[in-house]
């Protein structure tokens, strides 16, 4: 039996997950630079316009290869140190290159079988996954 399915409830859905909408990570009042520099300048993503009234509430979206990212403001913020997005990326290297270049620490991992990955940080410190899947 694979781990797709073990729980016996799930066949019986009339359901489907689909993926994933958006990853949201939390973000101090006042560090919506902070984050365009990181996710738009380092990373390349494309910022979204938030609708008005969550707009009124702060933060800022993020679009790029098909994954969203939301950095919404948490007035008692801490950054996830442990808890993290895995993002899936292809030309998993360059990536970590760019991100160097751009002053950000990259920690190798090879304890995920079949993918390269590494952890870094964005500029509030709320840890971030990447991983490849290895080809054979």
């Amino acid at each position: 039996m694979t781990a797709e399915n073990t729980n016996p409830a799930q066949e019986k859905t009339d359901y489907a997950f689909g993926g994933l909408h958006h990853v949201q990570l939390a973000i101090p009042p006042g560090a919506e630079d902070l984050c365009r520099q990181f996710w738009g300048d380092v990373l390349g993503m494309t910022e979204l316009q938030k609708p008005p009234v969550l707009a009124a509430r702060g933060g800022c979206w993020f679009r790029g290869g098909g994954l969203e990212v939301h950095l919404g403001v948490e007035k008692d913020f801490a950054p996830a140190r442990k808890a993290h997005p895995g993002i899936l990326v292809r030309s998993l290297h360059s990536l970590a290159k760019r991100l160097e270049a751009g002053g950000h620490e990259v920690t190798w991992d090879d304890n995920f079988p079949g993918h390269d990955r590494f952890y870094a940080f964005d500029k509030l410190g709320n840890r971030l996954e990447f991983l490849e899947p290895q080809t054979s």
